[in-house]
């Protein structure tokens, strides 16, 4: 499962790197591609910190630090749905929601099942 999920968080990554360099060369397409970045590729970094965590306490706080990007990648990907600052690829942003709103339920549902073991 680990693997696979180190799998997923690269692909999401790749695929955000993809879809911030169609967005609209202006200030603001500069700035929410920035954003989407940092957010889109760290979300995986973090994950694969949490895989060499050190404690369960550790292992849950990072859990929750990916989290955190997932939710703010997810955030910047509706905002580009909602302003159409994307004008041809819907389909490659629709699919990236899609699998930021999955990544986020096995992230939350990881840091649940962690925190519930003695």
């Amino acid at each position: 499962m680990q693997n696979d999920l180190s799998e997923r968080f690269l692909e999401f990554a790749a695929n955000i790197l993809k879809l911030a360099t169609k967005l609209i060369k202006t200030p603001i397409g500069r700035h929410i591609s920035g954003q989407l970045t940092r957010a889109g590729t760290s979300a995986g970094a973090n994950y694969e910190e949490a895989c060499g965590a050190e404690s369960r306490r550790d292992f849950v706080h990072k859990l929750q630090v990916v989290l955190k990007e997932l939710k703010e990648s997810y955030y910047w990907l509706r905002l580009i749905k909602k302003a159409a600052l994307l004008s041809d690829d819907d389909l490659q942003l629709e699919t990236l929601l899609k699998e930021n709103k999955e990544l986020i339920s096995i992230i939350a549902k990881s840091i649940i099942t962690a925190k519930a073991k003695p």
